[in-house]
């Protein structure tokens, strides 16, 4: 196990990882305080994803009387393969492949954006699924932007899938790896439609906010869609 810490260059991962080689635990609270990481979790993912197994529970903060998360290695018969070194980098014209496939777009919403704001994204997350040694395949990737890509990382990180069973055929069916066409999100009976008025469309937008009459504009439209 210590080998296999002292091996990580990623300085996120090694951040959280020399920590608990010298305090035994890490907590969100010293990740933000200490370190700066807004998103804890992210930082945390990223040792995991360097196959490296946490362990998660909870403890009192001292600062706040508040529960909060905390980390430390977990057995080592529990190193995941397929994660030592970290994500791949993509090349440049793999980018140029996605969107030649799938076009410019966001694959959650469908909105069409600039290249420059649209990341390369696993479709099955890489917590999940690894990389091979392969070729990068593009069905196995998608374009979101930003926000698109936080949503699915929060969603993700609070699957029991993600967390625990780590089964790649359960994260193939779900939404956020193929909103194309899914039996879930996230492990349960949910189903969801992200739409974007775009130019002219705007003024349609505007005219059913003014029908909303004040209702819950997502409500309001499924009662329409139901009379249909």
């Amino acid at each position: 196990m210590l080998t296999l810490c002292r091996s990580i260059e990623a300085k996120r991962a090694r951040t959280v990882i020399d920590h608990i080689l010298e305090h035994g635990i890490i907590t969100n609270e010293e990740l933000s305080d200490l370190y700066g990481y807004d998103h804890p979790p992210r930082a945390i993912r990223d040792v995991r994803e360097n196959g490296i197994p946490l362990i998660t529970y909870s403890v009192v903060s001292p600062k706040t009387g508040r529960r909060m998360g905390a980390y430390t290695f977990d057995n080592i018969q529990n190193i995941r393969g397929g994660r030592i070194g970290g994500r791949k980098a993509f090349p440049k014209q793999f980018k140029q492949a996605l969107i030649a496939r799938y076009g410019s777009r966001d694959t959650i919403t469908g909105a069409y954006l600039e290249e420059r704001y649209l990341q390369i994204d696993h479709r099955i997350p890489y917590e999940v699924g690894g990389d091979d040694n392969g070729p990068l395949d593009t069905k196995d990737f998608m374009l979101l932007d930003s926000s698109s890509n936080r949503a699915k990382s929060w969603s993700c990180e609070h699957c029991e899938n993600f967390l625990r069973k780590h089964q790649p055929q359960i994260c193939s069916s779900c939404f956020w790896a193929s909103p194309e066409d899914y039996k879930h999100i996230a492990e349960t009976q949910t189903r969801r439609i992200d739409l974007v008025w775009s130019g002219d469309e705007a003024a349609q937008f505007d005219r059913l906010k003014a029908q909303s009459a004040g209702q819950d504009f997502a409500t309001f439209l499924k009662r329409k869609l139901d009379k249909q």
